[in-house]
């Protein structure tokens, strides 16, 4: 059963990126009415006659989801039959499935009742969370099967309470982000990083879209900064530690590459490609943040003990 569960986890999350993916996709191409007003039939068909673009991309999103929703469901329950002794199974069990059914929740009813931009930046971090509890039940499957010694990483506590902070500020900037997309102002800045690098502190001629615009980019870089300066001290304390010293090294990575991608949005003029990139390396690296939260509540239970 354990090696059953190791490729249901692996599909479970790969699917789960391209859910994520396929979200984006549909908000960057504007595809999200591809299918009317209509849920979850597309144009109130199974398959409508008038096949657009945005048709194909809207509805093979929610098939994606749908199978997605059948595949996780089936991995929560094996997992909470079969391991549901281990610490953190039954929780990560049950919210992988509660977040993925708001998730379709919410883009149910974008489409229905056509939410506002501010709701429906929302969509973006709740399909985050489904992807990380997904993605953590994948590790602890994985765990399980190594042996992995959990006990032997002492976590400090001023170091655990830092990772619970950034993790959540993280999910403050995803927010951002999504905003600057719902609200359509991926593009009134010119420049990077200022809006207008020929005139950077003019903030006074800014509009709406400028300022959510600028917001994020102040707070991603605030991210940025943060992430190398704990990954460098955290690289120093625990480099005896495996599992701390590559898996900072990544998230390091990862959030440069973030940074990189995002000023490539906007020099390439929103490039798709590059605009999904953005979208698949925060979602890694905020799946990296939630492994070690994990780690971190871990370590408390056990020096407590």
């Amino acid at each position: 059963m354990i090696r059953t569960l190791k490729w249901l986890s692996v599909v479970a999350s790969l699917g789960m990126v391209f859910v994520l993916i396929g979200g984006a996709l549909v908000t960057k191409t504007g595809s999200g009415l591809g299918c009317g007003e209509s849920w979850p039939l597309c144009e109130g068909q199974i398959l409508p006659a008038n096949i657009t673009p945005e048709l194909v991309i809207e509805l093979s999103h929610r098939l994606v989801s749908g199978v997605m929703g059948v595949v996780v469901l089936a991995l929560s329950i094996l997992s909470w039959i079969f391991f549901g002794h281990v610490r953190e199974v039954k929780f990560l069990a049950f919210m992988s499935s509660f977040f993925l059914i708001l998730q379709g929740l919410i883009g149910a009813a974008a489409v229905i009742w056509n939410q506002s931009d501010a709701v429906m930046a929302t969509h973006f971090g709740i399909s985050l969370i489904s992807f990380a509890t997904v993605f953590l039940l994948m590790l602890i499957i994985f765990e399980i099967d190594t042996k992995f010694d959990a006990p032997s990483l002492i976590i400090q506590k001023k170091h655990r309470i830092e990772i619970y902070a950034i993790t959540l500020y993280t999910l403050a900037v995803v927010y951002t982000g999504a905003l600057v997309r719902h609200v359509e102002a991926n593009m009134v800045c010119g420049g990077w990083p200022f809006c207008s690098n020929n005139a950077p502190l003019s903030f006074s001629n800014y509009s709406i879209e400028q300022w959510i615009q600028m917001g994020h980019r102040l707070a991603a870089g605030v991210l940025f900064v943060w992430t190398i300066i704990l990954a460098l001290r955290l690289i120093k304390q625990y480099r005896n530690n495996r599992m701390m010293y590559w898996g900072w090294i990544t998230t390091a990575s990862l959030i440069t590459l973030q940074v990189f991608f995002g000023a490539m949005i906007i020099v390439t003029m929103l490039n798709l490609g590059i605009a999904l990139m953005h979208a698949l390396i925060i979602s890694i690296y905020f799946a990296m943040l939630t492994y070690f939260v994990l780690l971190s509540s871990r370590s408390a239970k056990y020096e407590k003990g």
